[in-house]
């Protein structure tokens, strides 16, 4: 038996007259979710750049590949197993990084890293998270994670947060190159809305020692008042720091040739949808690459990232493990990023709206329902394995 085992619960539960607690679509889900969230919090989540074309893009495109069922084979036997970074994962699953998730949920990060390791699917941490990464390594004991990294201004922070991640366990750091500026975001803009000017989201700069150290009191008066309770003066001053110490656009590939080289962990660069951009990271000896548009958060009017997948694997061509993300919503996307050449794909959205709802429980909840609708659009396409999911299962 499969994961599809979880639907045949909820139908016994009707026998008794239950139905679901929680919604088992993404669209219900964000429905459920807005109506529990703040209308910031919500806009922060679900808006994209401009008039959000590149996140409709991103939808389209999955309707343009169509899964042809296969007859009469053999897959009562199914096996969602993948290979990734020297480790066998019991599914192709993983939690993108999703920042601030303290204005969804007050349990944030620690409740993803719950959720997540119920089903031991890897997760990956955000720079801007709202608790350290040192306290989610805690939470998520032996389950595996990632560091994501918004690549800092200064290399003292940026070692310094890559040296945290390793000493606390995490197995990898992704590197995120297409938000090195923040994107025209109406949706934000309309409320007036960046929580980061609150000082949500920076906890891992909040106890950063290199970080601390460029404040006008060398992080004294953070340290005595502790990072969650700080004076508002010492609020303004860590704001105004960061904000100097975000991003650089001047850093090339050059630069991150250097940042892989002094790394001491494997470095994945995520955001890549140009097949150049694709060589040029393997060049720089990056050990993994994500082909994602930052769920359509960043450039109006840009190609799926479905679109790009394939021509970036067709480039990379084995030398690196190619993983997916953007616009993800069922498991029968799934099946079709996997087709298509990724060897893994990245959920975003869908699981913050599971947190908004019921923290760990609803993450866990939002995973057993896509882990179930791929089981079962594998099986009834004719595929008992996800090395089966190639190009032959598709039509155009």
């Amino acid at each position: 038996m499969g994961f599809n085992t979880f639907q045949y619960g909820i139908y016994f539960s009707g026998l008794a007259g239950q139905t679901p607690e929680l919604p088992v679509t993404y669209e219900l889900q964000r429905e459920a979710a807005r109506k529990v969230l703040t209308p910031e919090a919500d806009a922060y989540v679900a808006g994209s750049a401009g008039v959000e074309s590149t996140e409709a893009a991103n939808r389209e495109a999955f309707r343009r590949h169509q899964l042809v069922p296969r007859m009469l084979r053999d897959v009562a036997e199914r096996d969602l197993s993948i290979e990734l970074l020297g480790r066998t994962h019991p599914t192709p699953l993983m939690l993108a990084p999703v920042g601030v998730l303290s204005i969804v949920h007050d349990d944030a990060e620690l409740a993803v890293a719950t959720g997540a390791g119920a089903l031991e699917v890897p997760f990956a941490l955000s720079t801007v998270a709202s608790f350290p990464i040192e306290e989610v390594a805690e939470t998520a004991g032996d389950g595996v994670r990632w560091f994501q990294l918004y690549w800092p201004a200064e290399d003292a922070i940026t070692d310094s947060m890559i040296q945290r991640a390793a000493d606390a366990g995490y197995e990898a750091v992704v590197v995120t190159l297409d938000t090195r500026l923040l994107a025209w975001r109406p949706r934000d803009l309309a409320t007036a809305y960046l929580p980061f000017l609150r000082a949500e989201g920076l906890a891992n700069y909040l106890t950063d020692p290199a970080f601390l150290a460029g404040l006008p009191d060398g992080g004294e008066a953070v340290g005595a008042e502790g990072w969650r309770s700080m004076s508002e003066e010492t609020r303004q001053q860590t704001v105004l720091r960061w904000i100097s110490v975000f991003s650089d656009t001047s850093q090339t590939w050059q630069h991150l040739r250097a940042l892989v080289e002094r790394s001491p962990l494997p470095v994945i660069v995520k955001g890549i949808q140009h097949p150049d951009d694709a060589r040029l990271a393997i060049d720089a000896g990056v050990a993994g690459l994500v082909v994602s548009n930052h769920g359509g958060r960043q450039v109006d009017g840009a190609m799926a990232s479905l679109a790009a997948l394939p021509g970036i694997v067709e480039v990379v061509d084995g030398a690196v493990p190619v993983l997916f993300d953007s616009g993800v919503r069922t498991g029968a996307d799934v099946a079709v990023a996997l087709a298509l050449g990724a060897r893994a794909v990245m959920i975003g959205r869908p699981y913050v709206w599971g947190l908004a709802l019921a923290g760990a429980a609803g993450v866990e909840h939002v995973l057993r329902c896509l882990l179930a609708d791929l089981d079962l659009t594998m099986a009834l396409s004719g595929v008992r394995s996800v090395p089966e999911l190639t190009r032959e299962v598709l039509r155009d």
